[in-house]
């Protein structure tokens, strides 16, 4: 059966942050994710995660200056020095936290970039997610990669699971993986049973998140059969973690019923 991880940057936003953790672990979840954990005190998150049964199972590296707007600079030439230095904070939380995995966001790109100015982002993308990998592999935690979609992300470098894919095999470590979000995957491409049939086996997906779309509300909104996706997911023998990164309606808790529903069919 699958297994889901609440994300505490959208989930229980009705609740200070700290507080979420409590949240979700009283509304059955074992594990949690979100973007970023640097505004607080590791040992702090730690007791968090402990006080309340949780596993940590992703968080995002430093992604530049996101409150100006930027999203990522892991594909920025001339950042690479910054690269690091996030890389290495993040994981000094991921050792904290005993989180296993970190997401290094590409960053956005100009839309008319010329083909040489493409070339360049993704020979200095390729180069920042070698050293990422390598360097956290010596502490056992996988570096992900994500493609998002450009209606919310507008000029994202990442956006199709083929694109995705092929940085993994070009850089070529065991412990870099691609992060499916079913929700950005449908926007942009669809297909997601044949995605996640052709992509899971192959090793290189690390994580999965979920979202209904178009709207970004419950899964179970909108246009995707997520009972049949999850049946998809579990018949591929998938061991990771689905994190729920979707914005509720109206209360985190009471919007849990597609949970509630799903784990006692398959209790």
């Amino acid at each position: 059966m699958p297994r889901f991880a609440a994300n505490l940057s959208m989930m229980y936003t009705e609740h200070d942050f700290l507080d979420r953790f409590a949240a979700a672990s009283a509304d059955g979840f074992e594990a949690v994710e979100y973007l970023f954990p640097y505004a607080y005190d590791a040992k702090e998150l730690r007791r968090r995660l402990d006080d309340n049964g949780l596993r940590q199972v992703l968080f995002n590296a430093p992604p530049g200056a996101w409150e100006s707007g930027e999203r990522g600079i892991a594909a920025l030439p001339g950042r690479e020095a910054e690269v690091r230095s996030g890389i290495e904070r993040a994981l000094e939380y991921a050792a904290a936290l005993d989180c296993p995995r970190v997401h290094v966001m590409a960053g956005l790109v100009q839309p008319d970039a010329t083909p040489a100015q493409s070339a360049k982002h993704r020979d200095t993308y390729l180069a920042n997610l070698a050293w990422a990998a390598e360097r956290a592999a010596t502490m056992g935690v996988d570096i992900l990669v994500e493609p998002i979609n450009g209606r919310d992300m507008p000029g994202y470098f990442l956006n199709r699971q083929a694109d995705a894919h092929a940085v993994v095999r070009d850089v070529g470590a065991s412990n870099l993986k691609v992060q499916l979000d079913l929700y950005h995957c449908q926007i942009v491409e669809g297909d997601l049973t044949a995605t996640l049939r052709r992509d899971v086996p192959t090793g290189r997906v690390g994580h999965l998140q979920i979202a209904g779309v178009p709207d970004r509300h419950e899964p179970d909104v909108g246009e995707l059969n997520v009972r049949h996706l999850f049946g998809v997911i579990d018949d591929l023998g998938f061991d990771g973690w689905i994190g729920c990164e979707y914005i509720p309606r109206a209360g985190t808790s009471e919007g849990l019923a597609w949970l509630t529903d799903y784990r006692g069919e398959n209790a």
